[in-house]
């Protein structure tokens, strides 16, 4: 039968998923469908999403991807989970820094049936497939379990080497917003640590790591991680600024070459630029995608519109490289024109 078929298929389809996590609490709702909304429109493959939400908004969640088309919901599973932590005290966790942000520590213990995600910030935008990213995971050497993007690029004015008290990775250390992991590595391995001389697992090093550098850390769960990864410089693959590109790479002069020689990858809003109009460029790119319907043309509904926003935001620096944000998304577009429009025609023509 149909139903028995489909779920003789469910084991195999979890692990043909590329798996997308976030976290989200407080006025966040909106931000994050935006976020998933930006991962369906681009990609082929198929997405399995894990949304980790505070009480009142599973509910909001739930109706609000049941309200997508069909066309787009069957191109992903979604799975929402409760805000739990499985050691130490849960409203320390919760208060750690944004709120809940120190859920995304607990994605090993948690999801133990998957085996690689990329975990992002409820403030990231996709401007091209997912499956882009997702490759990274075969560069692995055989120790690396993890993929962050460095913090800055100039050392000399990054914030960790000039303001951090407590140990990071590197010279600048890493951001946190986008995080490709193997959860499987990451459950087996025992990651060397400053406060017992043997290794300890991920779960039982967290809270003592919390424990010991508590009134030491400022971004909160992003500096455990990089405490983490400055004793454990192995674990972690450093990919280029352009998969987390952030105001910070371009609102004191361009200084993320890969995003200037490829466009940008995957945008990261911080700093609540969405939400005002200290960096136009990136509110300009987060309205566009909000307010795309999704059956439309992405040419005419999408591209366009953003074209004609970013002239009002010349009078900035990052409003100066509109070529940076827009080459990505226009080279996504066109496959996505091809593989839905171009094929389908050739096809039929051939009959």
């Amino acid at each position: 039968k149909l139903g028995e078929q489909k779920h003789a298929r469910e084991p195999s389809a979890l692990q043909q998923c590329m798996h997308l996590a976030v976290v989200a609490c407080g006025d966040r709702l909106e931000e994050t469908l935006i976020m998933l909304k930006s991962a369906v429109l681009f990609s082929n493959r198929r997405l399995c999403f894990h949304i980790f939400a505070e009480d009142s908004l599973r509910p909001e969640f739930e109706k609000k991807l049941k309200e997508w088309p069909s066309s787009y919901t069957k191109k992903f599973e979604h799975h929402i989970y409760p805000i739990t932590f499985s050691v130490g005290n849960a409203q320390e966790w919760k208060k750690l820094f944004k709120p809940c942000a120190a859920q995304r520590l607990f994605l090993p213990v948690i999801l133990k049936d998957v085996d690689s995600l990329l975990y992002v910030d409820t403030d990231v935008l996709f401007l091209r497939p997912i499956e882009d990213i997702w490759h990274v995971l075969k560069e692995f050497n055989s120790t690396q379990l993890a993929a962050m993007a460095p913090e800055h690029e100039i050392p000399k004015i990054g914030w960790y080497s000039r303001f951090a008290r407590h140990p990071y990775y590197g010279t600048t250390g890493v951001n946190s917003g986008v995080m490709l992991m193997n959860l499987t590595r990451i459950r087996s391995t025992q990651f060397k640590n400053s406060m017992i001389p043997s290794g300890l697992s991920w779960e039982e090093m967290l809270y003592p790591l919390y424990q010991k550098y508590k009134n030491h850390i400022t971004w909160g769960d992003q500096d455990l991680l990089n405490i983490i990864f400055y004793f454990n410089p192995e674990c972690l693959y450093v990919f280029p600024c352009q998969w987390n590109y952030r105001p910070d790479h371009c609102m004191y002069g361009s200084n993320c070459k890969g995003a200037e020689e490829e466009g940008v990858s995957i945008l990261h809003g911080n700093r609540g630029v969405y939400h005002d109009d200290k960096q136009p460029t990136f509110k300009a790119l987060y309205e566009v995608i909000r307010d795309f319907p999704f059956e439309d043309n992405l040419f005419q509904s999408l591209y366009y519109p953003l074209q004609s926003k970013f002239l009002d935001t010349v009078h900035t620096l990052c409003g100066r490289i509109p070529q940076v944000f827009l080459k990505q998304i226009e080279k996504t577009m066109k496959k996505v024109y091809e593989s839905r429009v171009i094929v389908y025609l050739g096809a039929n023509h051939r009959y």
